[in-house]
């Protein structure tokens, strides 16, 4: 090679060293064989990187299925070469190939299925192993039997800028085995998130993808946009947020959600909220805010594909530490988490459901009490939801626990009887203690302890649709909470009152204002 071609060629060489070039042909980071598309009536988008703008891709499936072109264009917003195809609709369980070619080569993506796309996102209860659950060794055993769920895991990363891929996964699109749901303790795969895809898997017998992206001790400010930040920015109080980056406001948004947006996917869970329980009182504005703006950004960035309302289920926080009379912190959030109701969907939170966990406590835990191992009934909880919500499907009965719509005060006997559900569903009352009634000796008291008192209020009769309890003897009844501690049941399943469909607890509940005398 003489003199000058050398020179040129180090010149080439630097020229591309500073200035970056696009890869060949490829696809982005959560595209790959065994994975899960979102299934018909969407159309399921796919999309990848190219040298040259202006190049023809054609994506097609099967060997005789439908194909779809498009053209390389440059993406200033990430300064590279990008392309995007939306697939015609797909239905079927039968696992296809993908082949995408241009001028630059080919690739194939093989064992496709198209079925229900779900998220699933969170800190520490969402990131637990199925490998540290009760009965860890038969559910991992169980797994197998499963091959048309399909599991996904993104790398723990944080960014200051919005990131238009993942910058690393953590388990790639899998089957289920013995190391892609056991791996190990805290290592892929999500406990809750792979039951909620097993036990909707049985009832739809159609294709499920799960894509974990989560990270223990994280805050939901780190999971929200800075629109989200910026509607809530009066209320929220980030003195108590950790310095780490994973829990800056947006950077976890940035590099674990926004990657996703391009994907069409079907719903999300979320398992969140423990780290916001020292400073709660912005949980409502930046939960109900962070879930419309998901909601909006996935819709607009899959060209529509994505639900505006697709469903978003979650895990109200069950309980931490074995100590009795913490009544903020964990109460606060459990009911922000509802916006401030005490149940979902509402006018709030559309298409939503949560599985309540509230008598589920693991005290012994090894992991720590906040890290309850009874993973499956907390999935179940939520998939009675998401079939009802998500699915629109009424065949599993209850899917939600006892609510209080009316209440009746007697002066003479000094009683609250409290009607749940209009009558409509049979209760089952397990223990009396986890009423309080707020006594004041004026009616214009806000019940902060000020110029009023809880009083604890057992159970004094109840029948198949109410409860009776103690009202304030002399004084008004300015309110009536329910279960309204950090852990107020000692034994799992043993809170005052249930439904009897399906065993459903009731969830935390408090009403402030005149009741009565």
């Amino acid at each position: 090679m003489g003199i000058r071609n050398i020179m040129f060629f180090f010149m080439l060489l630097t020229a591309v060293l500073v200035c970056g070039v696009d890869a060949e042909l490829s696809l982005a980071s959560y595209y790959g064989d065994h994975m899960v598309l979102q299934q018909a009536p969407k159309s399921a988008q796919i999309w990848g990187y190219a040298d040259t703008v202006g190049d023809l891709v054609t994506v097609k499936i099967g060997p005789d299925g439908p194909s779809v072109q498009t053209k390389v264009i440059k993406d200033q917003t990430i300064g590279r070469n990008i392309w995007k195809v939306m697939l015609p609709p797909q239905k079927g369980s039968c696992p296809v190939n993908i082949s995408i070619s241009s001028s630059e080569g080919s690739l194939n993506i093989i064992d496709v299925l198209f079925g229900d796309v779900w998220i699933c996102s969170g800190q520490s209860n969402m990131q637990f192993t199925l490998s540290m659950v009760f009965n860890f060794s038969a559910e991992i055993a169980d797994a197998q039997r499963y091959p048309n769920i399909r599991l996904f895991t993104a790398a723990q990363k944080w960014s200051k800028k919005s990131e238009y891929d993942l910058l690393q996964v953590e388990q790639y699109w899998t089957r289920p085995n013995r190391d892609a749901v056991g791996h190990s303790d805290w290592s892929y795969f999500s406990a809750v998130c792979w039951l909620y895809g097993k036990y909707l898997y049985e009832t739809l017998q159609r294709p499920i993808g799960l894509m974990v992206s989560s990270w223990g001790g994280t805050p939901i400010e780190a999971w929200s946009s800075q629109d989200v930040t910026n509607q809530c920015s009066k209320s929220r109080d980030v003195s108590n947020l950790d310095a780490a980056p994973q829990n800056t406001p947006t950077q976890l948004w940035k590099a674990m959600i926004h990657p996703l947006l391009n994907m069409t996917m079907y719903g999300v869970i979320w398992y969140q909220g423990e780290s916001n329980a020292p400073s709660a009182g912005s949980y409502t504005c930046l939960f109900t805010n962070m879930i419309e703006d998901w909601r909006t950004k996935f819709h607009e960035a899959s060209q529509g594909q994505t639900d505006r309302q697709f469903p978003f289920g979650f895990v109200q926080l069950a309980p931490n530490r074995n100590i009795r009379n913490i009544t903020t912190g964990f109460p606060d959030i459990r009911w922000h988490q509802t916006a401030d109701m005490g149940y979902v969907p509402n006018a709030l939170m559309p298409n939503t459901f949560m599985s309540v966990a509230i008598d589920l406590p693991d005290y012994n835990s090894p992991y720590g009490s906040i890290h309850p191992r009874d993973k499956q009934d907390v999935a179940y909880r939520l998939y009675l939801g998401g079939l009802q919500v998500a699915y629109n499907i009424k065949a599993m009965g209850r899917y939600q626990g006892p609510q209080i719509t009316a209440f009746f005060i007697d002066i003479g006997y000094h009683t609250l009887r409290l009607e749940l559900d209009h009558s409509k569903q049979p209760i089952d009352v397990k223990s009396k203690d986890g009423f309080e009634v707020c006594c004041s000796r004026n009616n214009q008291t806000q019940c902060d302890g000020t110029d009023s008192t809880w009083m604890t209020a057992p159970i004094i009769k109840y029948d198949k649709t109410s409860v009776t309890i103690p009202s304030c003897n002399g004084q008004w009844t300015m309110g009536v909470r329910y279960l309204w501690q950090e852990s107020p049941c000692v034994t799992p399943k043993m809170c005052p009152v249930y439904s009897v469909e399906n065993d459903l607890p009731m969830a935390p509940y408090k009403l402030v204002g005149i009741i009565g005398l």
